[in-house]
């Protein structure tokens, strides 16, 4: 219980990225629901979410290397701030075009929305390790990224049921206001919890601003090439290719199982549960140590269960109400691979934050996070294009899932081959020139 887990800026942290994240997938819920079969349904052609994923991606990958400038110049707490109070107008604009029904300032909203959590991106994640000491950095990542998950959940249930009452699939007198007043009060509550963060340290003053992210990215990957660094960073930002896939998918699940958006959102909030306990229970599993060794059992894991929701045909459980989807071999399914994901992604977030220098972990960040939307967008458009390939039955794209891991898997496992890094190796004949194979030997 002294952990700094416990105290006040972490925990200021966790709720305002928790606000945060509810926001973001709430607005992208209700537009996907609107695109599939809602409001707009038809406007963006079939696997029209994916140009709602390519909206919500892009300005991360343009961005996030600015932002993460701008995380290293200043306080990180101050920042936090102004992107917290940008959120309010941006919610205000999504209202007016929830409201007049206007499928494009509702984009141009969420690409704002967007365009403002890549800011917070780099300062969230940077400033994790000056709230917590090196010790807890796995059970900080855990813990954040388990209240993250649960944002998603609440997020994505209030998607729909939003979706439901603002555009009814009965075709009856929708809300329009509702979708706008709920992501204008979300955000309220965000700008208010972020202020309850600790003072932290300035940045570099002397930073000079590079105004083309990509000239960061560029300079920050080359730092990453001299170790092996940037194979940890583009396994971690692998992993979004194949969750930005799976998230299409079950949205689309209203078609598959005939159900209602309300009750495939369950399907999204049980995805949700399974990442956050998977994180939190490879933050317990780790205890003071970054614990490399779960990035395989993870990767085996989500192997298996993307191919039991290709092969086997979904079906409801046979039980009144919630219970038929949450029990249901999809609801399963999707459990064991959101679990198996929190073993995979944590270790290696943990790495890049311990492994990147002091002074430039927000331009390490912001450019690790632009990476992991460059991946995202790209199943934004590898999806659109091959959605049409499969008809009615979507959920066969989980053959592509689980074969893109088991590729991926066996490439990065084998570019992180002799390192220790895979084994946890502490071994103090480790070369100390690789970061990382030092970084496994500070642990002990």
């Amino acid at each position: 219980m002294t952990s700094n887990l416990f105290k006040r800026g972490f925990l200021s942290l966790i709720a305002a990225q928790f606000f945060g994240a509810m926001n973001d997938n709430m607005l992208k819920g209700v537009l996907t629901f609107m695109v599939i079969d809602g409001a707009w349904a038809g406007q963006l052609g079939a696997g029209g979410q994916g140009i709602v994923g390519v909206c919500f991606t892009v300005p991360f990958i343009l961005l996030s290397g600015f932002a993460g400038q701008i995380a290293d110049r200043h306080s990180k707490r101050t920042v936090t701030w102004w992107v917290k109070a940008a959120e309010i107008p941006i919610a205000i604009i999504a209202a007016v075009g929830f409201y007049t029904q206007n499928l494009w300032i509702t984009l141009l909203a969420m690409v704002a929305l967007t365009c403002q959590s890549s800011f917070f991106g780099p300062a969230k994640y940077g400033m994790i390790p000056e709230l917590v000491d090196d010790s807890d950095l796995s059970r900080a990542n855990g813990t954040i990224n388990m209240m993250t998950n649960a944002a998603v959940i609440v997020g994505t249930l209030l998607a729909g049921l939003v979706s439901d009452r603002y555009s009814p699939q009965d075709a009856g007198a929708g809300l329009l206001w509702l979708p706008g007043v709920a992501l204008v009060l979300i955000a309220l509550a965000g700008l208010a919890v972020s202020l309850f963060l600790t003072p932290l340290t300035i940045g570099d003053r002397d930073l000079k601003y590079k105004l083309n992210p990509f000239d960061t990215y560029i300079e920050t990957i080359r730092e990453m090439a001299k170790s092996r660094l940037l194979m940890v960073m583009m396994a971690w930002g692998y992993f979004y290719l194949l969750a930005g896939i799976a998230l299409f998918i079950v949205p689309e699940y209203t078609v598959v199982l005939n159900i209602t958006r309300a009750e495939a959102s369950i399907l999204m909030g049980v995805l949700g549960i399974a990442i956050g306990v998977g994180c939190a229970a490879a933050g317990l599993i780790s205890g003071h140590h970054i614990e490399p060794r779960l990035i395989p059992i993870g990767a085996a894991g989500l192997i298996f269960f993307f191919l039991l929701l290709a092969a086997v045909p979904p079906q409801l459980a046979n039980h009144e109400g919630i219970l038929r989807i949450a029990l249901s071999n999809v609801a399963i399914f999707i459990l064991g691979a959101g679990f198996f994901a929190g073993f995979y992604i944590i270790p290696l977030q943990a790495l890049l934050q311990k492994l990147s220098p002091d002074d430039e972990r927000g331009r390490f960040l912001g450019t690790a996070n632009a990476v992991s939307f460059a991946f995202l967008t790209v199943a934004a458009l590898l999806y659109t294009v091959i959605r049409r390939g499969f008809g009615n039955q979507p959920q066969h794209i989980f053959y592509l899932c689980s074969a893109l891991m088991a590729a991926g898997a066996a490439f990065f496992l084998w570019k992180l081959r002799g390192t220790g890094i895979l084994l946890g190796n502490r071994d103090e004949s480790a070369s100390a020139s690789d970061p990382v194979a030092a970084a496994e030997m500070m642990e002990e």
